[in-house]
């Protein structure tokens, strides 16, 4: 079988498995880690939201053949190490503004707001309301109003 290795959450691992099993289900099933939901399986809903390299993506819609040795995918498990703290500020903004209901789409919500302020700050700018339009997190019990404001405030604080 063949070795994948990559580095998740601030640690080099290797996990044998087939080339076409997508990201998720080793993130879940092999290496335990289960902060990335299970929602579509297609990256429509979004809730399975992590980094890879900095950047928001579906580890639902990657074969973990597609992703290198070098590749650094962070959860939200992994999320509060980015900026040496036990919440990252997007998480306390969460807590603050009592977002989730269910909190199934809450680690893609946040994930994905993570890398939409970073995405901003990299363009040299403050979150917009544009931005916030953007977002395509599916939340099954609707509390996109806290969410869009704990994003808002989640950016004021890092």
């Amino acid at each position: 079988m063949p070795q994948h290795t990559f580095i998740l959450n601030g640690k080099r691992v290797t996990v044998d498995i087939e080339d076409d099993v997508r990201l998720l289900w080793v993130l879940r099933d092999v290496l335990g880690v289960t902060g990335p939901k299970y929602g579509c399986g297609l990256g429509v809903c979004q809730a399975c939201t992590s980094h890879i390299n900095g950047k928001a993506f579906n580890p639902c819609s990657v074969p973990v053949g597609a992703v290198g040795p070098d590749d650094e995918v962070t959860t939200i498990e992994g999320l509060p190490a980015t900026v040496g703290k036990d919440l990252h500020p997007m998480q306390e903004a969460w807590l603050e503004h009592d977002v989730a209901q269910c909190g199934y789409c809450q680690p893609g919500q946040i994930m994905t707001a993570v890398a939409k302020v970073r995405q901003a700050r990299e363009e040299g700018r403050e979150i917009t309301e544009a931005d916030l339009d953007d977002i395509r997190n599916v939340c099954r019990c609707g509390t996109y109003h806290r969410i869009r404001e704990a994003i808002v405030a989640g950016a004021q604080k890092y």
